[in-house]
């Protein structure tokens, strides 16, 4: 395995994107969705592009890349069909010893960004390391039919059971067999239904009074 997986926290941390085609706005708008503040540098750009300028969400420079672009970013993401500038820009990134993305383009990546499928919080990504991205789309569809929407709640209320946890001041190793017990009692298809009373019942048998559906999602 070449690549070292890991997950950016990038909420507030400035990304350059350059290029203002569909590949950008499709970059742009994943680093949106994760709180970054973009910054997009290209002489032309999409309407969407566009739009999301004048509404604020990001700064739109209509103008060729410069070296000094860099200056403060975080990441740097390259989405033009010129060759030459996709080499300049990782040049200029590794010199800053910069993430930098090239999109189709991992010899001159230091990341590559893999097919993402979500349910809320749950993420999978899957890689294949730049050989075949139409490989990863087809196995992220493929997972789109198998993990369906009640993973993203049933995610935010383990995430609020084990805050509820953690401040009673229990070591967490103590926790792993809680949150065993309640998937392996059908949680996962309880919260599918929406079925409360049944999800209630488990939570108070699996882990005591206290805990209810109501009272926990009002904090997710």
């Amino acid at each position: 395995m070449r690549y070292y997986p890991v997950n950016l926290d990038i909420v507030g941390r400035t990304c350059l994107v350059v290029g203002g085609g569909t590949v950008a706005t499709r970059k742009v708008d994943r680093l949106l969705e994760c709180g970054a503040r973009v910054v997009v540098v290209a002489p032309q750009c999409t309407p969407a592009l566009e739009q999301q300028a004048s509404a604020g969400r990001l700064l739109l420079h209509r103008r060729g890349y410069r070296s000094s672009d860099l200056k403060g970013m975080f990441l740097v993401i390259g989405a033009t069909d010129d060759e030459t500038l996709n080499q300049r820009i990782h040049r200029d990134a590794e010199a800053r010893h910069m993430l930098c993305n090239i999109a189709d383009r991992p010899r001159v990546c230091n990341f590559i960004l893999p097919a993402v499928f979500s349910r809320g919080d749950l993420v999978l990504a899957i890689s294949t390391a730049g050989k075949s991205p139409a490989l990863a789309k087809k196995l992220r569809r493929e997972l789109a039919g198998s993990f369906g929407p009640e993973y993203g709640p049933l995610l935010d209320l383990m995430g609020c059971i084990r805050s509820k946890l953690l401040a009673r001041e229990h070591a967490p190793e103590e926790h792993k067999p809680l949150f065993e017990t309640l998937l392996e009692r059908n949680l996962l298809a309880l919260v599918a239904k929406r079925d409360v009373q049944a999800i209630d019942a488990l939570l108070a048998e699996v882990l005591g009074p206290g805990f209810s559906w109501a009272k926990l999602m009002e904090v997710a």
